[in-house]
């Protein structure tokens, strides 16, 4: 029997309180690897069955939902609270998608290290849109950063000064690469999607 759920976070491997399996027909081992694929890799529920199909294990695609929906926010919770504490140099960034049929916006802002500390969707680009996500993102951190990169968009400029003011802001087109990196795995399973 299972104990513990063994998750790679940062520097090592950390042992962690395994969610409860009573009850499934799939042992621990399937019931996770189908929800890693699926949240790891942009695949879709009948992809992620194809590929155990593969190895020799029949599951259906609805199957593999009800295990994301059920495991998939126990799993993330675990991995957040092991995650390391954030830097002090935050990146922010917005990135234009297709939500539902509508057009959003989806503000992020990652550390040095491409840690992600915090996303917002909004439907506006505007200087209380820039607001609203810093103060966000402030609540969250609980502290301000040394420094803070932005592209040259003018509405973190208007929230840096209203909310930042003892930060150092840095605005440039290209000292932004680490946010723009984080977007890259939402591009990816935006562009899968029907």
């Amino acid at each position: 029997m299972i104990t513990g759920l063994v998750v790679w976070v940062g520097e090592g491997i950390v042992e962690a309180a395994a969610p409860s399996y009573k009850g499934f027909r799939y042992p621990a081992e399937i019931i996770s690897h189908c929800v890693w694929l699926y949240h790891r890799f942009p695949l879709s529920f009948r992809e992620v069955e194809e590929l155990m199909l593969a190895r020799g294990i029949i599951v259906s695609h609805e199957t593999i939902r009800q295990w994301c929906t059920k495991f998939g926010p126990q799993y993330a919770a675990r991995l957040r609270r092991r995650k390391p504490k954030a830097r002090d140099k935050w990146h922010l960034d917005e990135v234009y998608l297709k939500i539902n049929g509508a057009w959003q916006y989806l503000w992020r802002a990652v550390d040095q290290d491409g840690n992600v500390l915090d996303i917002l969707v909004q439907s506006r680009r505007d200087a209380k849109a820039a607001k609203r996500f810093m103060a966000k993102l402030m609540n969250k951190q609980r502290r301000v950063p040394r420094v803070m990169v932005t592209d040259k968009l003018r509405s973190h400029g208007v929230a840096h000064r209203a909310l930042m003011r003892s930060v150092e802001h840095r605005q440039s087109k290209y000292l932004n690469n680490r946010a723009e990196n984080s977007h890259q795995p939402t591009r990816q399973r935006e562009r899968t999607m029907p």
